[in-house]
């Protein structure tokens, strides 16, 4: 069985040109200490390549999807495949971001799809779920990320879901600036681990990584990340600053 493992990984989005993605690789690279945290770089797909060879040889340092198509291959222009991720060198992929299930409609069952065609690859999904605020505000929060999970991963067999990351986001703390206090995210962060310990078993639900996400900074990590059951963020906007994002990394 894995052990629990501590992650901060950036989340691009949809920002930097090439040279500006390199620079910023280059620049992270130049101030990340050794350390036991995983640190991932999800960037745009224009940045894959070069930036896997940027980050080759730093022993903690990971390369992350954004999003990938949930097919082999095929007659999808626009999009990208999980074979075609691997070969430049990804070792995470995101799925199912709020921002996914939001503009682009993705379901439940899609993702479930996207999930199982990430591991075949021999990659890690980092699976998130979160709820919009009108869903916490009638308290029906915890129900809705328990389903989210349900039908998106309970498919799986217990040595494919020790492959897992989930991240949590509310999507109400997703670029507003306002931030789940550590009480909220450890709640909520507790109830997922007690959901996969009855799906399956306690060693495994204490193994899996789960993050937080959602408006995560250099100011609100370190008391996020004391939380027992934060095992590190899914970070946004203060990944596109070098100085922002190791200083995330070093909140542990």
């Amino acid at each position: 069985m894995k052990k629990r493992q501590l992650i901060v990984a950036g989340n691009w989005k949809m920002n930097k040109n090439y040279e500006e993605g390199r620079d910023l690789a280059k620049d992270i690279v130049e101030r990340l200490q050794p350390s036991q945290v995983i640190v991932i770089l999800a960037t745009p797909f224009i940045h894959l390549n070069s930036i896997s060879n940027i980050i080759k040889g730093v022993s903690n340092l990971k390369l992350g999807a954004q999003n990938c198509h949930q097919e082999e291959s095929g007659a999808y222009t626009g999009e990208v495949s999980s074979g075609m991720l691997k070969s430049v060198g990804v070792d995470y992929v995101i799925v199912g971001h709020s921002e996914r299930r939001e503009y682009f409609e993705e379901s439940d069952a899609l993702l479930a799809k996207k999930v199982n065609i990430v591991l075949e690859k021999g990659m890690t999904p980092i699976f998130c779920c979160g709820e919009k605020l009108e869903v916490r505000e009638a308290n029906q929060h915890l129900e809705l990320v328990e389903n989210q999970i349900k039908n998106a991963l309970f498919h799986l067999l217990p040595e494919e879901f020790e492959k897992i990351v989930i991240a949590y986001e509310p999507v109400w703390a997703i670029g507003t600036g306002k931030t789940a206090s550590p009480e909220q995210a450890q709640e909520m962060h507790l109830y997922i681990r007690n959901l996969l310990a009855k799906q399956y078993g306690e060693e495994l639900a204490q193994a899996t990584t789960i993050l937080y996400g959602g408006s995560v900074n250099a100011g609100n990590a370190k008391d996020l990340f004391q939380q027992a059951d934060v095992d590190g963020g899914l970070v946004g906007g203060a990944s596109l600053k070098a100085e922002d994002f190791v200083m995330i990394v070093n909140s542990f």
